[in-house]
C-alpha cells in the first residue's frame, strides 16, 4: 500500500473511533490502540507533507494564534426564540399557531434547550470550511480554527447523500464533569475559577490561540439545518435524522408529540430530571415538526413564530452569609469561600459555596451577615450570585483580604495585576498539604491510598516535608498511624514503589508549577525532554513551543530559579523517579524498545491504561491481542483467556511488580 493510500485508510479509520468514542460513547478500541494509529498517521503526514489536509484529524489544533476574529455572514439569519415560563404560555402558543394554520391539532417536537453557545457550520462537499458564532443573528465571528480542537464535532461527513453546501447548526457545551476538573485545576495553580460553564465555553470559543480552546473539553450537539443545497426535507424529525447519518452528535433526549398535552409533560418532567445529565439545560424547545408548515408560519422581527422555548425556573436560592472564609492553595493562593446557613436547592443541603476573589466579592458587593442569593445548576460547586438588598441596613463592612495567611500568619502578598493574593511561606502547612495532594492526585503520580485523611496523618512524621520524602517512609513509620494495618501499610508502599515508573510529563505536572496544567506539562516534557535542560531555559527559549504562553513561560522559569524548588528535584532524582522523557535515557528504555506488550485483568496497584501509558513512555507498543509478537502480557487478577492463549503460544507473563523491574532493568 502506497503513503497516499495509506493516510487515507487511517484518516477513515479515527474518523470512525473517534466518532465512535466522542459521539456514540462506544469505543471500539483501547486508547493504546487508538494512539498507535494516529501515530502512525502523524508519522506519514511528517514524511509526506504534500499529503496533508485540512480535514485530517491531525489537524484538529494546528492554527496559527489570530490578531482578531472576522465576520462571517449567515446564509439563512439565526433566529432567536421566545419564551414561555408557564404551562399557560405554552397553551397559548399553540393556540396561536393551530389558528393561523387553520388546524385543530399540530405535531410538535421537543429538544433540551443546551445553555451553550449557538454556532453555524458551513460545509462544502462534506467538509468543514467555516464556522462562526450566531453573532447579532445576521452575521457572527469566524472560529473555524477553534471549532476545530472539538472531538465530537466532524470534520467531514461520514455517509451520503453530500449536498454541494450544507449549514448546519447546533451548540457548543462545556460538560459539567469537565467544567468542575477544569475550575479544581484552575484553583490549584493560583487561577480564578471560571463563573459557570457557559461564560466558559464562550470565553474557550473565543480564543485567539486554538491551543487554549484545545484544552478545555468542550462538547458539541447539532439541531437543525439552516441550509442544504439540492436537498429537501419534510420534518424536523428527518433532519435530525440526516445529522445522525452525517456524522453529528445530536441530543437524544427529544421526542414527536400528537398535540399539547404530552409536551406539557414532557418539559414539566425535565425541569424536574435536569440534574440528571452531564451538562446545563435551561429548558426545553418546543418546534412545530413539518417544515412546510415552519414556512408557512414564518417568523415576527427576528423570532421564529413556529418555534417557542419553555423556560426552567431558575436553580437559586436565598439564604444568610455567616461567614467568608480562607482555603489556601498548593501555590499560596488565597481562595475565599462562603459560609451558609443551611439552604435545600435541587434536592441538596447547601453550607458552602464559591466566592473567587476578593475583586469579585466587591464588584457583587457582598458582605458577611447578609441575605444572599446562592446558584446552583447540576453538579456545579454552588456559587453566591449577590446579596438580596444591598440597601438593608447595619450591613457588615465591605470585604478585604486578611494581612496575614490564616494557616501560618505569614503577611500576604498581592500583585496589582492580579484578582488573588498569596501567602509566599512555602513551608505554610496548607501549601505543604496541597502541594502533596497535588502531586500523589491521579493525574500526577497517582499514588493509591493517599487520600487528604492519610496525607495529614503523614505531615505529623518526620520528614514528611515535600514529595521526595514519600520514598523514604518506612513500614515501621506508617504502621504507628492510627487505622493503618499491615495490609494497608503494604499497599501503600507498594503505590508509592510503582509510582517512581510514571513518566517524565506526570512528574513534571506533580511538581505543581504555577499555571503548568498536564497540557503544558506535557508540552514541556515533549521539547525539552529531560528536566536539567527545562532548568536551564529562559522565559524566551519556553515561548517558543506552540502553546506555551508568556505566563506560563515565566512561571517556568521562576519556578526553577528557587533553590528550594531544584533542592525538590534533585531529591525526586534521588528517589528514581522518571525526569526525563523515554528515549533520552537509553538505560531505561532498553527493556521494551521495540517490544510489543497486552495488559491484561486486575492489577493490584496500578490501572490497566496506567500500565500502558508506561509501556508507551518506555519504547514499547501496546495491542489488545495475544499473537505470535507479543513479547510480554501484564497480567493480574481475572486475566482470562489473554492468558490462556499467551501460554499456548509459549508469551512471557508478568505481573505487576515484574513488569516494574522489567522496567528498572532490574529483570
Amino acid at each position: 500500500m502506497n503513503p497516499a493510500e495509506r493516510v487515507a485508510q487511517l484518516r477513515r479509520e479515527i474518523e470512525d473511533h473517534n466518532y465512535r468514542y466522542h459521539v456514540l460513547a462506544a469505543p471500539s478500541v483501547s486508547d493504546p490502540e487508538f494512539d498507535l494509529l494516529y501515530r502512525e498517521l502523524v508519522e506519514l503526514e511528517e514524511r509526506h507533507p504534500d499529503l496533508i489536509s485540512a480535514d485530517s484529524p491531525t489537524r484538529r489544533v494546528g492554527a496559527e494564534p489570530q490578531e482578531r476574529f472576522r465576520k462571517v455572514a449567515h446564509r439563512v439569519p439565526m433566529l432567536s426564540l421566545s419564551n414561555a415560563f408557564d404551562e399557560t404560555e405554552l397553551q397559548a402558543f399553540y393556540r396561536r399557531i393551530a389558528t393561523q394554520l387553520e388546524v385543530e391539532e399540530v405535531r410538535l417536537v421537543t429538544e433540551l434547550k443546551i445553555d451553550g453557545v449557538a454556532v453555524s457550520l458551513t460545509y462544502e462537499d462534506g467538509r468543514l470550511r467555516h464556522g462562526a458564532t450566531r453573532g447579532n443573528g445576521l452575521e457572527g465571528e469566524d472560529v473555524t480554527a477553534n471549532l476545530r480542537t472539538i472531538r465530537s464535532l466532524p470534520l467531514r461527513f461520514r455517509e451520503g447523500p453530500h449536498p454541494a453546501i450544507a449549514e448546519i447548526r447546533g451548540e457548543i457545551y462545556f460538560p459539567l464533569s469537565g467544567f468542575e476538573r477544569v475550575n479544581r485545576q484552575r484553583s490549584e495553580e493560583g487561577e480564578a475559577p471560571f463563573a459557570n460553564p457557559r461564560n466558559a465555553a464562550a470565553g474557550a470559543l473565543r480564543q485567539l490561540d486554538p491551543a487554549v480552546t484545545a484544552t478545555r473539553p468542550l462538547a458539541f450537539f447539532a439541531y437543525s439545518l439552516g441550509y442544504a443545497e439540492g436537498l429537501e426535507f419534510t420534518s424536523q424529525g428527518e433532519v435530525l435524522e440526516q445529522l445522525v447519518r452525517w456524522g453529528f452528535p445530536v441530543n437524544l433526549n427529544h421526542e414527536s408529540h400528537a398535540g399539547l398535552p404530552s409536551v406539557v409533560e414532557y418539559c414539566q418532567s425535565w425541569e424536574e430530571q435536569r440534574d440528571s445529565i452531564d451538562y446545563e439545560v435551561d429548558g426545553v424547545v418546543v418546534k412545530v415538526d413539518r417544515l412546510d408548515l415552519q414556512d408557512r408560519l414564518g417568523a415576527v422581527s427576528r423570532e421564529p413564530r413556529w418555534a417557542i422555548a419553555y423556560k426552567f425556573a431558575s436553580q437559586v436560592a436565598e439564604t444568610r452569609l455567616l461567614e467568608i472564609r480562607i482555603n489556601v492553595g498548593r501555590t499560596g493562593a488565597l481562595n475565599p469561600y462562603a459560609i451558609l446557613e443551611p439552604v435545600e436547592l435541587g434536592g441538596v443541603t447547601i453550607r458552602t459555596a464559591t466566592l473567587h476573589n476578593q475583586e469579585d466579592i466587591r464588584k457583587k458587593d457582598i458582605r458577611p451577615g447578609d441575605r444572599v442569593v446562592i446558584k446552583r445548576a447540576g453538579d456545579v460547586i454552588p456559587q453566591v450570585v449577590g446579596p438580596v438588598d444591598k440597601e438593608e441596613e447595619g450591613r457588615g463592612e465591605p470585604y478585604a483580604y486578611p494581612g496575614q495567611c490564616p494557616e501560618c500568619e505569614t503577611p500576604i502578598v498581592q500583585d496589582p495585576d492580579e484578582a488573588l493574593a498569596y501567602c509566599r511561606n512555602g513551608n505554610c502547612p496548607a501549601r505543604r498539604f496541597e502541594s502533596l495532594k497535588h502531586f500523589v492526585s491521579r493525574s500526577a503520580l497517582d499514588i493509591r491510598g493517599l487520600g487528604p485523611k492519610t496525607l495529614r496523618k503523614l505531615l505529623k512524621l518526620e520528614p514528611a516535608a515535600g514529595p521526595a520524602d514519600l520514598y523514604s517512609l518506612k513500614a515501621e513509620q506508617l504502621s504507628g498511624l492510627e487505622g493503618f494495618k499491615e495490609k494497608s501499610v503494604e499497599n501503600l508502599l507498594a503505590g508509592i514503589e510503582g509510582s517512581r515508573q510514571q513518566p517524565f510529563p506526570r512528574v513534571l505536572f506533580g511538581l505543581g508549577i504555577r499555571h503548568v496544567g498536564e497540557t503544558a506539562a506535557a508540552l514541556l516534557a515533549g521539547e525539552f525532554q529531560e528536566v536539567e535542560r527545562l532548568m536551564q531555559a529562559s522565559p524566551e527559549r519556553i515561548m517558543e513551543i506552540p502553546g506555551i504562553g508568556p505566563e506560563i513561560a515565566r512561571s517556568v522559569a521562576e519556578y526553577f530559579e528557587v533553590e528550594e524548588n531544584r533542592g525538590q528535584v534533585e531529591r525526586l532524582r534521588a528517589a528514581r523517579l522518571q525526569l526525563k522523557m523515554a528515549g533520552g535515557d537509553r538505560t531505561a528504555t532498553t527493556a521494551l524498545e521495540g517490544k510489543t506488550l497486552v495488559v491484561t485483568g486486575t492489577l493490584p496497584t496500578h490501572s490497566r491504561r496506567e500500565i500502558s501509558e508506561m509501556i508507551k513512555a518506555n519504547g514499547g507498543k501496546v495491542t489488545s491481542s495475544v499473537s505470535k509478537r507479543t513479547a510480554y502480557l501484564v497480567a493480574g487478577a481475572n486475566a482470562g483467556s489473554k492468558l490462556r492463549r499467551a501460554r499456548k503460544l509459549k508469551v512471557e507473563v508478568l505481573n505487576e511488580e515484574e513488569f516494574l523491574k522489567l522496567l528498572r532493568g532490574e529483570l
